[in-house]
């Protein structure tokens, strides 16, 4: 989710900034908070883009055996996310980061136009109907256009929430209707504007559908153009249907994503895609449960209480820092953790429901590709109750290398159990279901 700018930026400006931090930076970390996490810069900070190729005809990701993986739709543009609405149709949001002249010579010279999709965003969603239920679909139509990086969406009764990257939207909406035709209402405003780093704003209801959360990233990787720039943002923010009684449910979450609730519980859960430029193993990526109020670090510190090195004394909040919560699960550093779902179906075996789905879209800033894949982790009683295992692989084509197939983001679950995975930069969306 990074713009082009900040990687140009990096590459031509802070390398030697970068450098001289390493020579200050030495044992940052108290002995009260040592554990298995490197100190900061233990290796240098990589610049590593992959190169998407695509898919030919017969390729495709490879799941558990048990599992069939098929193309459920293609010739979209940036498929980023998904949902379901209670027909069964799928609404994906099409979007892409906004790229300049400036950004787009950049990523030329340094090598992520080959990561990262160059053309303009599509601002659409597309809706996709299976008539015929043989678990393809064989309808493809734009639902809605017009809008701004669009990507969260949510039902409530007869009202289509769309979250742009700058305001939050209501439209209405008509059962098994094919297009939006009326006209939409803001709601609520969304931090936005130049430093839009992690521009994707991702909402949910809760259990009640009385409430809205909504997901809203860092506009820097650790606060580098100024604390000021940061308003309102690296949080989740809790409102009422009509933009009322906004509270920040949880702050100092760096990027957060996906967000579900896990079954049985009240407990909102999200997958967070930590900072850069610390070394190849700092700082892990992860999921955790959110506690109301809560504070998980950013800028400040990472992971519990782990000093950022960059954050200049005068900025430092030590007492917040004190409040810092661990988060639940660390999963790999740079492997850009976005989509949480939990698995509430029946189609798929025993060990798989209620446990967590995490889709890994794959970093720019490790040595060696990591992410580019689906991950799943056991869940029981709400809580993690084992270790991460692949489920869906077969993206990266040179594990030493740069080359890979796709880069996956989102997930949904179709209404006969099986999950659709989103593959952005390769314009597709994939279908797993058991045998």
């Amino acid at each position: 989710m990074q713009t082009i700018y900040y990687f140009l930026y990096f590459f031509l400006v802070t390398g030697c900034a970068v450098a001289k931090q390493q020579k200050l930076v030495n044992g940052t970390l108290p002995v009260s908070q040592a554990d298995s996490l490197p100190e900061p810069f233990a290796t240098k900070s990589a610049m590593h883009f992959s190169n998407v190729v695509g898919w030919g005809n017969s390729e495709m990701p490879a799941a558990p055996e048990g599992f069939i993986v098929s193309r459920y739709a293609s010739g979209l543009r940036n498929p980023r996310w998904m949902y379901v609405l209670p027909n069964g149709d799928v609404l994906v949001a099409e979007s892409n980061t906004e790229h300049g002249l400036v950004e787009k010579a950049g990523a030329v010279i340094i090598g992520a136009s080959k990561s990262n999709d160059m053309r303009k965003s599509a601002n659409r969603i597309t809706i996709l109907r299976d008539t015929n239920k043989d678990g393809k679909p064989d309808v493809q139509e734009v639902f809605l256009s017009g809008l701004n990086q669009p990507f969260g969406m949510l039902l409530l009764k007869n009202k289509l929430y769309v979250a742009n990257t700058d305001a939050l939207w209501m439209f209405p909406y008509e059962k098994d209707a094919l297009k939006i035709t009326g006209e939409g209402k803001k709601i609520i405003d969304l931090p936005a504007g130049k430093n839009n780093r992690h521009w994707t704003r991702n909402i949910i209801t809760n259990s009640k559908k009385d409430k809205i959360y909504i997901a809203i990233g860092s506009g820097s990787n650790v606060a580098e153009n100024g604390l000021e720039n940061e308003k309102d943002r690296a949080r989740i923010w809790e409102i009422n249907p009509d933009g009322s009684e906004l509270k920040v449910y949880a702050s100092g979450l760096r990027n957060p994503v996906g967000m579900d609730w896990a079954p049985g519980t009240q407990t909102l859960w999200t997958a967070v895609n930590e900072r850069d430029e610390l070394g190849d193993d700092l700082v892990p990526d992860y999921i955790t449960s959110v506690k109301r109020n809560g504070f998980y670090g950013w800028p400040y510190a990472y992971f519990g209480q782990h000093i950022d090195p960059r954050i200049e004394a005068k900025d430092q909040q030590p007492e917040l820092v004190k409040k810092t919560i661990v988060p639940d699960v660390a999963l790999g550093s740079h492997s850009a953790s976005l989509g949480l779902l939990f698995y509430t179906g029946k189609q798929f075996p025993s060990k798989y429901r209620n446990g967590g789905f995490i889709v890994q879209h794959g970093s720019w800033n490790r040595s060696v590709l990591a992410g580019y894949k689906v991950i799943f982790i056991p869940f029981e009683n709400g809580k993690p109750a084992g270790k991460e295992e692949d489920f869906l692989t077969g993206f990266i084509i040179e594990p030493n290398g740069k080359k890979v197939h796709g880069r996956p983001v989102g997930l949904a679950m179709l209404q006969d159990g099986s999950l659709l995975v989103t593959d952005d930069t390769s314009d597709m969306i994939w279908r797993v279901s058991a045998e």
